[in-house]
């Protein structure tokens, strides 16, 4: 099973797409993306894992490939999150880009019972960007766009509160 989470900053995506992993039955891995390279970043990761102490979460950090990560057969993966993953695989010399994301959501899908991924939405800003942030939102999208269609259920979370785009909400 494959369930996308999306939802624009502060949504309550992760709150929600945490809820759902905690129903499943099982080992639960949450495969975090994001780099600490800074402060900020720090105090974000710190949250998160205060956030999910006592939770029963194993905390894998993976930035980029994916395909590369070794999940043990079955486990229940929260993928935190899609945006700061593509923007490894994007601009870490490490990176292997939007394909290198794919591979590695279907390496994921044929070694765990079921993957959550959390994303950002993208593109309601409105704003004028310059190219290169162009350039990672139009891969985010494209990204989004293929992830969508490659999963079971796709929830965007507004205000808390999801609305199924794909899917339903078991579990």
């Amino acid at each position: 099973m494959f369930t996308l989470v999306i939802g624009g900053a502060a949504s309550g995506k992760s709150e929600y797409a945490e809820s759902r992993v905690l129903r499943l039955p099982g080992r639960r891995i949450y495969l975090a993306a994001m780099r600490p390279w800074d402060q900020e970043c720090r105090a974000r990761i710190a949250r998160h894992r205060r956030l999910r102490r006592d939770k029963g979460f194993e905390t894998v950090e993976r930035y980029t490939d994916l395909a590369g990560a070794e999940i043990p057969a079955g486990t229940n993966i929260l993928l935190e999150c899609m945006s700061n993953l593509a923007a490894n695989e994007l601009y870490d010399p490490d990176g292997g880009g939007e394909e290198s994301v794919l591979r590695g959501v279907e390496a994921l899908l044929s070694q765990c019972g079921h993957l959550t991924v959390v994303t950002n939405e993208v593109f309601s800003g409105g704003a004028a960007y310059e190219e290169d942030t162009l350039r990672y939102l139009r891969s985010l999208a494209r990204i989004n766009r293929l992830l969508a269609a490659r999963a079971d259920t796709v929830a965007e979370i507004v205000c808390g509160l999801p609305n199924y785009l794909k899917g339903g909400p078991v579990p």
